[in-house]
């Protein structure tokens, strides 16, 4: 499907206040959007929502009467996306991640592996979470952290993408992981990343749409339970993902900007979680807490 982006050109810091305004307008559809730097100097950036052609009506609808409202000095531009496999191009250039002992890598990059790294490898695919996001590197962080630090028999990776955050659970401890995803594609490249990592068994992979699921009462309820998604979406599920937290339990959530900690931890203090540390890494934050 032919994509494309919608953007405006201006400061760093308006860019930053039209993304904040972007998140709250279409981060319940999934929609992607960033923020670039074009030239340093003279300190432009763009602000940009990516999506479908067939989707550019209804959107381009919506972001105009946003802009008309709170930056009605911006114009809206528009590029055709080529049809490039970005994920794996991007890929090629881009050097392994390291989050505390993990290391995030292609299959062109296991020469890096150290002694002691707990190695991941993820191969270009349609999916989210490569390690190089801020936010999946913070899980790994935080994974790390919890997983040493407590019991942990059971866990959910909801949300999975690419499957890292399963797969690094998984390398940590062997114990039950469930990985799901919304998307049937991200199961599927999820499954290939599981298989090409050597698990063998232990992560069970589901689409599953929403919480109604059977599949979290089947494998759960949860030790731990990683979701790195967006605030929005955290936020009104809180007291679905809670319900399935063992007593004692540790939550991991991320795919949050800084400026939206504060509305996450409320969502979640209100279901009687504690905060227990949160990473910061390039504007987003991933948080800690505990049943």
């Amino acid at each position: 499907m032919s994509e494309i982006r919608l953007y405006v050109t201006t400061t760093e810091i308006e860019a930053g206040q039209v993304l904040d305004v972007m998140t709250e307008v279409f981060e319940e559809d999934g929609i992607a959007i960033a923020t670039t730097e074009v030239d340093e100097k003279k300190d432009i950036w763009e602000a940009s929502v990516y999506l479908l052609l067939e989707e550019e009506d209804e959107v381009r609808e919506r972001l105009d009467t946003l802009l008309k409202s709170a930056f009605p000095h911006l114009a809206v531009q528009r590029e055709i996306i080529p049809d490039i496999d970005w994920i794996a191009k991007s890929l090629e250039g881009l050097k392994p991640v390291r989050a505390g002992r993990f290391l995030v890598h292609g299959s062109h990059d296991r020469d890096k592996v150290r002694v002691n790294d707990i190695s991941i490898e993820i191969e270009a695919g349609q999916a989210f979470g490569t390690g190089h996001h801020g936010t999946t590197a913070g899980c790994l962080e935080m994974i790390e952290s919890v997983v040493r630090a407590r019991t942990v028999r059971n866990a959910l990776d909801l949300g999975t993408g690419s499957g890292v955050l399963a797969i690094a659970v998984a390398k940590m401890r062997r114990i039950p992981v469930l990985a799901t995803d919304i998307d049937p594609i991200a199961v599927r490249v999820a499954k290939e990343n599981v298989r090409l990592n050597g698990i063998v068994q232990g992560v069970s992979l589901e689409t599953a749409p929403g919480f109604h699921s059977d599949a979290f009462a089947k494998h759960g309820p949860f030790d731990l339970i990683i979701a790195n998604i967006l605030a929005r979406p955290l936020i009104k599920m809180a007291p679905q993902l809670v319900a399935h937290l063992a007593p004692g339990g540790s939550v991991i959530l991320s795919g949050i900007l800084a400026s939206q900690r504060w509305k996450v931890l409320a969502a979640y203090n209100g279901e009687h979680l504690s905060h227990v540390r949160t990473i910061w890494r390039n504007g987003w934050v991933t948080i800690h807490l505990r049943k």
